[in-house]
């Protein structure tokens, strides 16, 4: 594997980043997955402009674009992989202990691993923990991500591949690395923004192309939804068959499968949507 970091292409081995650095000290960074398939990024550019976003949220200085582009296609083309896993990382650099940050600038890596198709149905939980909607940084993409670790843990424990939360008022709001959707009444629908999610770059391009309705979901729908589907960049859409002990038959179903097929089709005829 060869790494960008901060300006240089390195072998795994070499690149090293200082056990001072904020992203490793306090958590203060952000990230983007990215789909890398056939040599190629999908939907690139709505993941560098939500790494903006989610930089600017933490106070960081905004990413140089051009350098980040650079940096995935060195690495795509160091390890052409049929389907991978691109991983965009920019912290808080250099700082001393604490929660101040120095004065070094960002650290900048890039790497890309391989990775398998997903399922098209999967197993999911929910837990007792809940989404701060109110939170400084809902809504941004920060590798603060130990919350997400050990919901699913706890999610893989019991033979799912993902946890769904509610927020703090006790509405539908997100997995730890995907979108929910539910079908009601043979209608799509998906927790708003406002609801604590992350603004997903896979959900946003499915509520686009299925004309699914953001609505105030509470948490109990997964009680009665008549289908359940996540969305992530790694996931596409993929349907749910098991939520806690409730089994959803004929998975997927005829709602989501049109999901799944329309998606598909729009984001094989365009690559960065």
């Amino acid at each position: 594997m060869r790494i960008w970091l901060d300006g240089t292409l390195r072998d795994a081995d070499d690149a090293k980043v200082s056990v001072l650095d904020h992203g490793l000290t306090v958590g203060d960074g952000v990230f983007e997955t990215v789909k890398a398939q056939d040599g190629t990024l999908f939907a690139l550019t709505r993941h560098l402009e939500r790494l903006t976003r989610s930089a600017r949220g933490l106070g960081l200085p905004d990413p140089d674009l051009d350098e980040v582009r650079r940096a995935c296609a060195a690495v795509l083309e160091a390890d052409p992989v049929p389907l991978g896993r691109l991983r965009i990382t920019y912290t808080g650099g250099l700082s001393p202990l604490g929660s101040d940050r120095g004065d070094a600038g960002p650290t900048l890596v890039v790497a890309v691993g391989e990775t398998t198709r997903r399922p098209d149905t999967t197993a999911v939980i929910t837990v007792p923990w809940v989404r701060n909607e109110r939170s400084a940084v809902t809504g941004l993409k920060t590798t603060s991500y130990a919350e997400n670790v050990v919901a699913l843990d706890r999610a893989n424990r019991a033979g799912a591949s993902e946890a769904l939360f509610a927020n703090t008022v006790g509405q539908l709001c997100e997995g730890t690395g995907s979108n929910v959707f539910v079908v009601l009444d043979g209608e799509i629908h998906t927790p708003p923004v406002a609801s604590g999610c992350l603004a997903g770059i896979t959900r946003a391009l499915a509520v686009e192309w299925t004309g699914a309705k953001e609505t105030d979901l509470p948490f109990d729908v997964l009680e009665r939804a008549e289908e359940v589907f996540l969305t992530s960049t790694l996931r596409d859409v993929q349907a749910v068959h098991r939520v806690d002990g409730r089994v959803l038959t004929g998975t997927p179903g005829p709602v989501t499968a049109k999901a799944m097929r329309v998606f598909d089709e729009r984001a094989a005829s365009d690559i960065d949507p």
